[in-house]
This record gives structure tokens, sequence and C-alpha cells, in this order.
């Protein structure tokens, strides 16, 4: 592309270098990307382009920009601000509940909050008087910082709230009732750490969607590795008992739940805290830490300092083997994300089958066959 091509030959700086050229490459970028798809090889060179120069023309204005400059003046930060943010949506689930309002947004409706929003506000009057060179650091950790998502780890059961029962309604305005309360109670838990997003199984995925349910469980460990924080809801486990007996240690879904994120907070029966433990991060409580050893079996060094993979593949298939699914094929799926390993989700194999695939996947990447003794 002409514009493409005068950018390259005079960046930015250079004497013979306009505002004319720089507008040029803008307009070429953005004219190229109307011709092709966001599946074309060629769409995402374009985009980057884009992108950077938008930021040379956006660091240039920035210097002479007073905070209160015009909207229009302002268009070029705004863009760049929004494509960071559909960057850092795109590694997180793509349905999330708001936790003030009750509803479910899809991304959409996340960056629209996020462009109504204080912190937005914010963040345009910073990045118009910061140091140019500081501003993509400064977007980039303000947009990671709003969307902080919480995660759910429970057990679930009667009246589970599903995706078509809570679409465009505020949970919090529904019967708290069954599995409906649980959530309403973990929404409120969320936005009391201070959080505005959070995450459920239960309701946050399309199951009627093969590809949707696949891509999700195929995310899951991610999901959770990245959520600010995961609240183990212990539903059978009174105020004053331990947790060792709950069957949330006996479910297969569970192991990653446990394993995958940084920092977890278990809650009893009512709502309180286990123990009234009041620690940021019962992976960083010593105690804490030694219960979970007798329940799970499992070291502290993996529960405090995970990674997926096929490190130690022998110890992980022990770990899984006291655990039940309700769907049988679901205890070869629950181990995909611990292990790192990406295979076609297919409901209705038996569960012989699923592990077969399972161990086969984990044999050729390990070289370790002594899984087969589990």
């Amino acid at each position: 592309m002409l514009g493409h091509a005068t950018a390259v030959l005079r960046p930015s700086g250079h004497p013979d270098r306009g505002e004319t050229d720089l507008d040029e490459a803008i307009a070429c970028e953005q004219e190229a990307l109307q011709l092709l798809t966001s599946g074309d090889p060629c769409y995402e060179e374009y985009r980057r382009c884009l992108i950077a120069y938008l930021q040379i023309k956006t660091r240039s204005q920035v210097t002479t920009l007073p905070s209160n400059s015009s909207p229009a003046a302002n268009f070029d930060i705004k863009q760049v601000i929004r494509d960071v943010a559909f960057e850092k949506l795109k590694a997180i689930p793509p349905r999330l509940l708001h936790t003030v309002t009750g509803f479910l947004c899809n991304r959409d409706a996340q960056i629209s909050h996020f462009m109504h929003s204080q912190e937005y506000d914010q963040l345009l009057s910073s990045c118009a008087t910061c140091d140019p060179s500081q501003q993509m650091k400064l977007i980039r950790a303000e947009v990671s910082k709003y969307f902080r998502f919480v995660t759910l780890s429970h057990r679930w059961g009667e009246g589970e709230p599903l995706l078509r029962d809570i679409e465009d309604k505020n949970v919090y305005s529904m019967s708290a009732k069954d599995g409906l309360g649980k959530l309403q109670a973990f929404c409120a838990v969320a936005c009391e750490q201070g959080y505005l997003w959070a995450w459920s199984d239960t309701c946050c995925i399309d199951k009627g969607s093969s590809a949707e349910l696949q891509e999700a469980i195929g995310s899951m460990f991610a999901w959770y590795r990245r959520s600010a924080l995961a609240i183990v809801y212990l539903s059978d486990v009174p105020n004053t008992g331990s947790f060792g007996s709950s069957e949330w240690f006996r479910r297969g879904w569970t192991l990653q739940e446990l394993l995958a994120p940084r920092r977890i907070l278990f809650y009893t029966r009512n709502w309180s805290l286990y123990k009234n433990r009041t620690s940021s991060n019962h992976k960083a409580d010593a105690a804490m830490l030694e219960e979970l050893e007798g329940a799970t079996g499992i070291e502290s060094r993996f529960l405090t300092n995970f990674s997926p993979g096929m490190n130690d593949a022998r110890s992980r298939l022990q770990w899984a083997s006291l655990r039940r699914t309700t769907r049988p094929e679901d205890i070869a799926y629950s181990l995909f994300g611990v292990f790192n390993i990406h295979l076609p989700i297919l409901y209705g194999e038996s569960a012989e089958n699923a592990l077969g695939r399972l161990l086969v996947e984990v044999i050729g990447q390990s070289g370790d066959i002594s899984i087969l003794d589990w």
C-alpha cells in the first residue's frame, strides 16, 4: 500500500515527513481493512500497522493537547484504548456477570460498560497529561485492572440457573431459590471483594452450542488461572465444620479449579470465610495449606505453584483417580487443562475411550509409559 510504504520510508521524526503522510498511511490501512475479512492472513498485519500509526499520531498530539481537549482531538487515543480492551477480552470468558448491576454481559456489553465508566474517563485524562512513552503501559494496566474477574468453583446442586434463565435479567431481582441464591451470593461476595466481573460455569456458557462448549472446556484452566480470585463455595460444610469431608474434593472438575487459580478463598454453607480465616489468599495461609494437603493428597508446592504440562504426569493422574464426574467421559476432559493438551470433546463416547485418548496423548508428549500404572 502507498501509505504503508510512505510511513516506512519516512518514519516519525524524518525531516520530510509531514502530518499528511501519516494521515494517508492511516487512511490506506483503514481502506485495506475494509476490503479484508478477519480470517485473511494479512488482516492482523494491517490492523497492527493501523494501531501503530494511530499511536504515533496520538503521541504527537498528546504533547500539545491540554487536559480539556475536545472529543474530536481525543479520537485516536480512544480507538487505541478500545483496541487494547478488545485484546484483553479475548483472553477471558466471553460472558461475564456484572456484579453491580446483576446482568450477564457479552463482550460488546463489557466494552460498553467500560467506555461509560469513571475509570475510562480517568484514563483518558491521564493519557492526555502523561509522558507519551508511558501511554501504552498505562492503558494496558488500567484496562487489565478494570476487567479483573472472579471465578466460582462449586459442586452443582438443584436448580442451577442456565444461560437462558438469566439472559437480559437482573440476577439480584430473581427468586433466591437453590442455584439462583448461590449465584446471587457469589456475585455479591465478588462485588464486596472489589471486583466488577464474575464468572460461573452454570450460566456463563451456552451449553446448547457444541462449538462454545468445546471452546469453554479447552479454555477453562486458563480462565481460572487468569482470574483475579477463585471463590470456592462448600455447600456441605457448616460454618464450624472441617472441609476435609466435603464432596467438593471428590469431584473431577474441581481438581483444575483448585490447581489453576493463584488466589483462592473458601466459603462455607452460609457464605462465611472458612474458619473465619481472613487472609486475602488461602493458598498463602500455612494452616490452610496443611489442611488442603490432607484433604487432597497433593503437596503444597503443587497447590501454590502449579504449572500445567507433563511433569509428574503419574502423580496428576493419581490425584484424579478418586474423583468422580456426572458424565463418565468428563473424568478425562477435566484433565485436559491440567496436562495442557487440546483434544476434541466427544460427548457420548465412553469413559474408557476418552481416557484412552488422553493417555495416548500424555505418553506421546511425555514419553512416560509408567503412567499406565496409575
